[in-house]
């Protein structure tokens, strides 16, 4: 897969499983993609935990007390379980195997490649993050719930104010630098500082807008927040 025209999203798992599987999320944005591919596009898509993660963890918390790290790993084997799914889902124009490590370079001839979570100590984030620099990709899309980021937590502060572009030095200011098990943040601050290292640009947008992301994925004008 080489990185010219190959995008790198940040599928979040809130998308994939609020509560149950959306199913017919997954099918607009698999029909999407797959128009996509068919103009000549390939994709790096890592996917997030979301509800499996949160059930397993509260579940989990409810049995003895859990580390952080333990915390982690029950993470990363939901980011799995639905890497899994989207990947059967796209059938034979995926690579056969979802992408566990970052930090190796695949050789497939597939225009679509699905991820997931790594290690602990970060979320699914970090691995769009290094995946766009193993394979020489200059931009990720983070794909969530919402429409921009935020100064500050909208369900908090009546006075948050939408952020349409930052810098990483600014929005790294926001996020903090530090990562804990189901932190509620645009984007992971671990993901946040080894992106300004690499000099990407990352867009955060509402995945289930699909037009939009459409419109991102042809480089006209969307909504949504972009970090430079």
């Amino acid at each position: 897969m080489s990185n010219k025209n190959t995008y790198v999203l940040s599928l979040g798992g809130s998308l994939i499983v609020p509560d149950d599987v959306d199913f017919k999320f997954v099918k607009s944005f698999k029909n999407l993609i797959e128009k996509k591919v068919a103009e000549g596009n390939k994709f790096i898509i890592v996917c997030g935990g979301g509800g499996l993660n949160r059930k397993y963890n509260e579940a989990g918390k409810k049995i003895r007390k859990l580390s952080n790290e333990e915390l982690d790993w029950v993470g990363i084997h939901a980011t799995r379980y639905n890497a899994q799914f989207i990947r059967i889902m796209f059938g034979d124009l995926a690579h056969n195997e979802i992408i566990i490590n970052p930090h190796e370079k695949i050789s497939t001839k597939k225009p679509i490649m699905i991820g997931s979570g790594f290690e602990p100590g970060c979320s699914s984030d970090y691995d769009a993050v290094y995946l766009a620099k193993t394979y020489g990709a200059k931009k990720v899309a983070n794909l969530s719930n919402i429409d921009f980021a935020y100064d500050k937590d909208p369900k908090k502060y009546k006075s948050a104010v939408p952020i349409k572009e930052i810098s990483w030095s600014g929005f790294r200011k926001i996020v903090g630098d530090e990562w804990k098990p189901r932190m509620n943040l645009p984007f992971d601050p671990i993901a946040s500082r080894e992106a300004e290292k690499l000099g990407l640009e990352v867009a955060i947008l509402n995945g289930k807008k699909l037009k939009n992301l459409d419109n991102y994925l042809d480089g006209k004008k969307f909504i949504g927040t972009v970090i430079k």
